[in-house]
Parts: structure tokens; sequence; C-alpha cells
């Protein structure tokens, strides 16, 4: 379950990644800095929590479920409010598929918690090994 979750974060971090190299000065033209910023922070936020979830953090829980539900909502943002077309666009269709893989990792999120350690708790297993 983690490693489909952090594949999709990979994934996440390579379209971010490439908008960037591509877009130059300005990645996302049209939208406004706020969402142009965020978009650009998930270039650093999708490589954490793959990592945490690696790591088996509950913080890597935590930030996989946030960063896939703000980027389904910030899509949905700029295709729906922002995006004057109408009907079906690339954009809507990738959005789709960011809300399908948000409510994916909110279902998985208490098997991923479970399954993954708090800090303390592997410290404390640390310790009692010595």
């Amino acid at each position: 379950m983690a490693a489909v979750a952090g594949a999709v974060l990979a994934y996440g971090t390579a379209v971010h990644v490439v908008q960037l190299v591509l877009g130059g000065d300005d990645p996302y033209p049209g939208l406004p800095g706020w969402l142009s910023g965020y978009f650009v922070s998930l270039t650093l936020l999708d490589p954490l929590a793959g990592v945490l979830l690696w790591l088996r953090r509950r913080s890597g829980v935590v930030l996989t479920v946030g960063v896939l539900v703000s980027d389904a909502a910030a899509n949905a943002w700029a295709d729906y409010a922002l995006d004057p077309a109408a009907g079906v666009t690339v954009g809507r269709v990738g959005q789709a598929v960011v809300t399908v893989l948000a409510l994916a990792a909110v279902a998985a999120a208490p098997l991923l918690w479970r399954a993954a350690s708090p800090v303390g708790a592997t410290l404390s297993r640390r310790r009692a090994r010595r």
C-alpha cells in the first residue's frame, strides 16, 4: 500500500518538475501567484511525503493525504473556477484522476497509519534493545 502511494507521489514529483523545466519563468501561466506557488511547492512536498512513507512515519501518512487532497482541490479550482473552457478538457480529466487518488489515500490512511510507527515508539524500541 505504501509502495503504491510512494509511486503516485514520485509520479507527481516528476510531473511538477517537468512543468517547471518546460515552463521557465512562468510554469503555470494564467494562474494566480498563490496557486502557482502551491504547485511549485509540490516538487518538494511530494517527494518528502514519499520518503516519510518509505521510512514508515505517521507524518508521511498525514502529509500524503494532505498533499493529495489539497492537490485535488487546487486542480479543481484551476480547472473549473479559472478555466473558461466548456466540457471535458485534459486538465479536468487529470483533476478527476488526482481526486480518485486523494480518495484512495484517505481510504488507505488507517491501514498506512497502523503500519507506520510513531517516532517515540521507534525510539523506545531501539532503547529497549540495547
